[in-house]
């Protein structure tokens, strides 16, 4: 990855400009979501690869309701699952970083987590502050 400094000179005779403007533009496609985890590792190429995912239930195949002698609809049932209790994994992100990238992430959310932690409001982040999370 060329640095400001040589993507400049590569281009420009000129003397180095003085600053430099990042505008950003979101993908019409781009949604908001929602990590409740992530998984992922060290790749062959020794970049970082992340899943981001969310979890829910795993909803039933199907699901029934007695009808009462008045027409009404019952109590709903869900067929028994014996002991298991199974919770899906929705992988919805997948990002790769480089080292580089990766130390930029960790000191950006280093800094967000702090600035949550001073917030006069912090202790609702608190776990024993009796709210859950």
């Amino acid at each position: 990855m060329l640095t400001i400094e040589e993507r400049y000179s590569m281009n420009h005779d000129d003397a180095m400009p003085s600053r430099v403007r990042f505008t950003y533009q979101t993908a019409p496609e781009a949604r908001l979501q929602t990590a409740h985890g992530i998984w992922g590792g060290i790749n062959s190429q020794g970049e970082i690869e992340m899943n981001f995912y969310h979890e829910s239930d795993r909803l039933p195949e199907f699901t029934e309701q007695y009808i009462a002698p008045d027409g009404s609809l019952g109590h709903e049932m869900a067929p028994m699952q014996g002991e298991e209790h199974e919770v899906i994994r929705h992988i919805h992100s997948r990002v790769l970083v480089n080292y580089h990238t990766a130390r930029a992430i960790l000191e950006w959310l280093e800094d967000r987590v702090s600035a949550l932690e001073e917030d006069e409001r912090h202790d609702i982040y608190d776990p024993n502050s009796g709210i859950e999370q």
